[in-house]
């Protein structure tokens, strides 16, 4: 392990205000995965800091595509992070989020199936009716036809989940730029080029810069990882 559980803390603390804070991994090159998945990017230093920031989230939302093609089980944390988050005043487990617009998703795959909290799946008004997923999961509709991220961030807040984790994919993070949601981005930068036809970690539609604050800059076996945040949160 490359940080205690108190250095990981003081690099990566829990907000004191609400926070959309969003988690990618990168190569040196900008690619977001290797051969479809970001597990070929991921090294040492990564899991401890993924693993830290999930303990530390009142909610973790991803994106159905993410959940399908990187095969997410079920968001259960290891007895150590139950018990911080337990004397912190949190809940035993985050809840589970995932961003759907067509509920294509399968009731069978672990991350709904041995869910310690019943999931919420986030989607539109225009999505079936008749959709599996609606039996093992609780699915808002927001949106007429298409979902209305921001509506979601408030929906969370209002459930007492200000402290929010984003962990892709790419597609629903630059929803969430262009909808300026986003308050921190944790980045790690692994020493790979990889090129190819690999995407980057956000892609949507135009959005205006945001300015970003460097908060911190780590090193471990040539990985990197990265901490900006904005020094106002957007909402």
């Amino acid at each position: 392990m490359i940080f205690t559980p108190d250095e990981l803390l003081g690099h990566y603390p829990r907000a004191e205000h609400p926070t959309l804070r969003a988690n990618f991994i990168a190569s040196a090159d900008g690619a977001v995965s290797v051969d479809g998945l970001s597990a070929g990017l991921q090294g040492p230093g990564d899991k401890e800091i993924f693993d830290h920031l999930r303990m530390t989230c009142d909610a973790l939302v991803v994106a159905a595509g993410t959940v399908r093609a990187e095969r997410y089980d079920a968001l259960r944390l290891t007895g150590s992070a139950r018990t911080w988050r337990i004397a912190n005043g949190l809940s035993p487990y985050p809840l589970m989020v995932v961003v759907s617009g067509s509920l294509d998703l399968d009731p069978e795959q672990l991350i709904f199936s041995d869910a310690p909290i019943r999931p919420i799946v986030l989607t539109h008004r225009a999505a079936p009716a008749d959709a599996p997923i609606r039996e093992v999961a609780e699915v808002i509709a927001l949106g007429e036809d298409e979902v209305d991220l921001a509506a979601g961030v408030r929906l969370l807040h209002d459930r007492g989940a200000t402290r929010v984790l984003c962990e892709g994919g790419p597609g629903l993070l630059g929803a969430m730029i262009a909808a300026d949601l986003i308050d921190e981005l944790c980045l790690t930068v692994a020493p790979l080029l990889v090129g190819g036809s690999a995407g980057r970690i956000a892609h949507g539609p135009p959005a205006p810069p945001r300015r970003m604050s460097l908060r911190h800059a780590l090193t471990h076996e040539d990985m990197l990882f990265l901490r900006y945040a904005r020094s106002e949160p957007a909402w």
